[in-house]
């Protein structure tokens, strides 16, 4: 019984945090996937930032399905933030993504290893 409680307990917290997220449809246009992100594609919205170097596109796509489901974690303090991944570039060592934060439809770019993929399908 102590067990069962404990499991219960340890639960909870990501259970209501799955039922308080109102995931949407993943889009069917707007975001950047198997290129690199343009400075138009930044102008529209569809992507978060540019990997240039001496004016020139300098980034990579990292093969991730995109658009995906994603939670952005805060390094520093831990914060969670439901995202929605519409690129994912990376140059030399720097792997970074762009989201749109659900709720307020904010652009925002991230290091990679700041973010949990949670994949194509609507999170429980």
């Amino acid at each position: 019984m102590r067990t069962f409680l404990l499991t219960a307990m340890t639960l909870l917290p990501a259970l209501a945090l799955g039922d308080a997220i109102a995931w949407p449809d993943l889009p069917q246009s707007c975001f950047v996937s198997g290129r690199p992100a343009t400075s138009e594609d930044v102008d529209s919205g569809c992507a978060a930032f540019l990997i240039n170097v001496k004016g020139k596109a300098a980034g990579t796509p990292i093969e991730l399905k995109i658009p995906q489901y994603a939670m952005h974690v805060d390094e520093a303090s831990g914060k969670e933030t439901p995202v929605i991944i519409i690129q994912a570039e990376e140059n030399g060592e720097v792997k970074a993504v762009g989201y749109r934060e659900l709720g307020t439809d904010q652009l925002g770019a991230a290091l990679l290893r700041e973010i949990r993929l949670l994949g194509t399908q609507k999170p429980i």
